[in-house]
């Protein structure tokens, strides 16, 4: 067993709550190993490694747990999205098996041309988990807002659609004696109500925290610089990111968070759709909800961004325009986070110069 185990090279990890299924390869990619462990065991199987050995995961619940600790082993943990491990199933979309999703990983982790998810840290999980947090508040207060309306209407009481206007009526609402509510109906809108607070008192508190991670993160409070991108954007954006240096371009980043259009283009004819939205749908979102506060307030300002912005929207609508800004925004977001330089509204990029231009300048003139 222990020879075996010293010449595993990569192993493709399929986790679980309990038991952890492995499928070891040695530098060649002849089999070495099948086995399912329950989670001790997984551990003290992987101390045993040699070190700089491969273990592959799928990037799913506790997957950047497992990483840091194999990290620290010295071993080469890796991270692969779920969507790019399904073409190596050799058994197909009907053949999903906990030996098969691992022989899977570890085929897929041989490709040279891989791409492998960042590991958290534990801050930034912790950061994304007061976000996470935060997203089922306001779900859970939305539920509770229509749940009070549901009630109100089968009364014959019908309001406005914002829960600004609601909230001002509730209280004599539930008071008035003269409307049909029974005396089992008041009591549950009063309960009903006494949660809403409670939802928004919580929600103020999760606002603290994030204001609290800006001001106590640099790159969080240049980010957050940016027009279009306020404190809560640029606390989920820094914390889910991570290092913005992984992605070589601003382009890059925005394929990342699915800002970018689908291709269906052959034999040379490009041809565009919408949006891909791959990636992390609630940073997209955050980009998105900040660029429509953008394009919204674009006229009161005279920046050249604004400028381009308000000319975009008159020429092709405020939606389209919002997705625009939004890919703008994480260009500028790569730009300012990389170069660690601040965000400057005034700024004009200039389009670098290609080979072919360079060449056309005279040899007298001295190229920078």
């Amino acid at each position: 067993m222990n020879e075996a185990r010293a010449t595993i090279a990569r192993a493709g990890v399929d986790l679980a709550k309990q038991v952890i299924q492995v499928h070891a390869v040695d530098a060649a990619g002849r089999l070495v190993l099948v086995r399912t462990f329950r989670r001790e065991q997984f551990f003290a199987w992987c101390e045993r490694l040699p070190v700089g050995c491969l273990v592959a995961m799928e990037a799913c619940s506790s997957a950047h747990h497992w990483a840091r600790k194999l990290c620290a082993l010295g071993l080469d943990a890796r991270l692969i999205a779920a969507n790019f491990v399904t073409p190596y199933r050799m058994e197909g979309r009907g053949g999903k098996n906990d030996a098969a999703d691992a022989a899977a990983i570890c085929e897929a982790a041989s490709r040279p041309s891989m791409r492998f998810v960042p590991i958290k840290t534990c801050e930034q999980q912790g950061v994304m988990s007061l976000h996470r947090v935060r997203e089922g508040l306001k779900e859970e207060r939305t539920a509770c807002i229509n749940q009070i309306r549901g009630v109100l209407t089968e009364f014959g009481l019908v309001f406005g659609k914002s829960p600004k206007v609601l909230r001002a009526v509730l209280a004599d609402v539930i008071e008035d004696a003269s409307n049909e509510l029974s005396p089992t109906a008041r009591l549950v809108i009063q309960r009903a109500f006494e949660h809403w607070r409670e939802l928004d008192e919580h929600m103020r508190w999760c606002d603290r925290q994030v204001g609290q991670h800006v001001r106590s993160n640099p790159a969080a409070q240049r980010a957050a610089k940016v027009i279009g991108i306020g404190e809560l954007c640029a606390s989920g954006l820094t914390a889910g990111v991570g290092d913005f240096k992984q992605f070589k371009s601003g382009h890059q980043f925005g394929a990342w968070l699915g800002i970018v259009p689908r291709q269906h283009s052959s034999g040379g004819a490009i041809r565009l759709g919408r949006i891909t939205k791959r990636g992390d749908d609630y940073l997209r979102t955050l980009l998105i909800q900040g660029a429509k506060s953008a394009v919204m307030t674009a006229d009161k300002r005279d920046d050249p961004n604004s400028r381009w912005l308000a000319q975009l929207t008159a020429r092709i609508g405020w939606q389209k325009a919002c997705i625009a800004m939004a890919n703008k925004n994480a260009r500028i977001l790569w730009a300012v986070m990389t170069r660690e330089n601040g965000f400057d509204p005034n700024h004009v990029s200039v389009k670098p110069r290609t080979k072919q231009s360079v060449q056309q300048i005279p040899p007298t003139v001295p190229v920078a």
